[in-house]
Formats: structure tokens, sequence, C-alpha cells
């Protein structure tokens, strides 16, 4: 069986692969255009899923099985052709869940003691000048945290927020009786208005979409910082740069964009109030070992013939038996 990898994943992973007996195709390294991708798929049997996908992936691509996500948003495969077609589409939920709310942390506690300005003021202006950025510094102890979509990520930043720091914390998500108890539901205008730190950590999904708007952003506080680990188009970035423009809000962390990578003339990359980072949030050495590990597994089960242990597309699977039978396998 025949495995392609979009990245390279883990010694972890590939042990995995190559113990069950696969073979494995990798690509050539870095960002591959959707024909390369295509290229690459060709005759696999399977695809571990760290760049995003041609639309047309299962259709083109008629030995394909499975399409297992390295991470949790499966944003990055075209969900609905692999359904169509057969492909079962699998993720690694919670995987990262740890790495991603630390992450988070961390940018609000760089925001909240002002790290990237006092390091910059300090060595191009010295030692006083920087120690005086001190005087404006705040504590998260008190404040109010605001969570877009409290699943597995959500719920372990409002943990380290409630528990550790002392924060109050409000979450907005669809089942609010899902809500941990230390999580107050809000409605998505009192969100924005009440949090200091305000966290968007839900999929990207249509609804999702835009979500936080010009008009949400507008009733953001003229000091709060919104924290972006989710992707770039659930947030208006066209609104976002206007309010940081007109100092309408405090700041913004972000790890995504509406377009990635982030061009060098874009203009957050000129507000001194912008923690910007290149899609890490969940990417740490425990989190890519599992996420390698729990791929492979899921590559493994279903080219054995077996169900997957997160299934994307449960609606696929007549369509899936089929593929497989038109190959010459049988679960």
């Amino acid at each position: 069986m025949k495995v392609a990898l979009t990245e390279a994943i883990e010694p972890a992973g590939m042990a995995i692969l190559r113990d069950a007996g696969c073979e494995i195709i990798e690509g050539p390294g870095g960002e591959q255009s959707p024909d390369q991708l295509l290229a690459l798929c060709q005759e696999a049997h399977a695809v571990i899923v760290r760049q995003k996908l041609p639309g047309d992936l299962a259709a083109a691509c008629p030995s394909l099985l499975v399409a297992a996500r390295h991470g949790v948003g499966v944003d990055l495969i075209p969900v609905e052709n692999c359904t169509a077609h057969g492909v079962l589409v699998t993720n690694v939920p919670g995987a990262n869940a740890d790495a991603v709310a630390e992450f988070v942390v961390a940018q609000m506690l760089a925001a909240a003691r002002q790290v990237q300005r006092m390091a910059a003021v300090h060595l191009m202006e010295g030692w006083k000048p920087g120690r005086a950025l001190a005087a404006t510094a705040t504590e998260l102890r008190g404040r109010t945290l605001g969570i877009v979509g409290v699943g597995a990520i959500g719920t372990r930043l409002a943990e380290i927020a409630h528990h550790g720091f002392r924060m109050r914390v409000l979450g907005f998500q669809r089942r609010r009786e899902a809500l941990p108890p230390f999580v107050d539901y809000a409605a998505l205008e009192t969100l924005f208005a009440e949090s200091d730190y305000l966290a968007l950590a839900c999929p990207l999904t249509p609804a999702t979409t835009g979500l936080a708007s010009a008009a949400l952003i507008g009733r953001m506080k003229p000091t709060a910082w919104l924290c972006n680990v989710a992707r770039g188009a659930v947030a208006d970035e066209a609104a976002l740069v206007a309010a940081l423009r007109e100092g309408r809000i405090g700041g913004a962390a972000l790890d995504v964009y509406a377009h990635q990578p982030l061009a060098a003339g874009h203009p957050l990359r000129d507000f001194p109030n912008t923690i910007l980072s290149p899609h890490v949030a969940g990417l740490s050495r425990e989190s890519a070992v599992t996420m390698s590990s729990v791929a492979a597994a899921e590559v493994v089960r279903v080219l054995r013939g077996e169900p997957p242990h997160h299934l994307i597309n449960p609606e696929a699977a007549a369509a899936h038996a089929a593929r497989r039978a038109s190959l010459g396998m049988h679960a």
C-alpha cells in the first residue's frame, strides 16, 4: 500500500507506516502547487495531509481510500469530493489541544506584559526606556477571557485561565449545555463587548466564516486583544486592520491569516500592537509526535479494512466499500 505525505511527519509516525508494510511517497518539501499534490497522490492509497489539497482530489486519484489530517481542522481536505467518491476522511482531535491552549496563554502574557515591545525598546533605546514600559504592563488575574469555540482546545485554555490565572471565562458555542462549569455562556455580542482577551478557537465552517465581523469587532473594549488560533477566515481581516489602524482595540495576536503566508507588504506588519506568528500554535515536540502517530495509525486501520477511530464522513461508507471492491480489496 502506498501512502503519500504532503509534508514530512515525525519518525514515530513513519515507523507505524513502515511496520505495516506501507510504501511511503514523500513530496519535494515546501509548499506544493495543486498539480504537484495531485501528482503526489496519483497512485497513493492514502495521504497524510499537511497542505491544502485540490478540490478534485478523490476523482483525480482513483486508488485513494483515505485522507488523514495531520491535525484537527479538515478544511485542507475536500471533504465533499472525498465523500462522493468513497474516500474516508479522518483527523486527530485533541492531539494538539495543550499546545494551542498554551500558545494562547503565551500570546496573552506577551500582550499583558508588553514583552515584544519591551524587548525592542530595551535593545534599541536602552535599559531605562525598556524598564519604563513596565508601568503600563498588566496582569491576567481578574481579567475576562472570551473563547469562541469551547472544544478540546477551548476547554483546556479555559482551565488554565480560570484555575491558573483566576480569570473570568466566557464561552460561546452551539451546545451551551456542554460548557464546563467554570465557563459562563455568553452570546457573541456580550462576549466581544466584555472580554479583555478574546480567543478564536473554533473550526472553520460556513457558519464561522467571517464570524469576528466588523460589527462585533466594533463592540470590543479599546484595551481588548483579539487572539486568533482558529483560521484566518474566521475573522474579517479588513475590519481588524481598520480597528488597529484607528486605535479602537488594544491589539491582535494572530497565528493565522486570510492568505498564508502573510505577504511582505501586509498592513498587519505595520502595527506595534500586533503579535504575529506563522501558524504554529498547534506545533510542539509533543503534539507533533502525537499527530503523526495517530494519523499514521488511522491510515493503517483503513488500509487493513478496519474503521478509523476519528471518521469525519461516515456517509462515505457505501461508496468506500464500492471503491475498495473496484481495487480488488475487501474489508
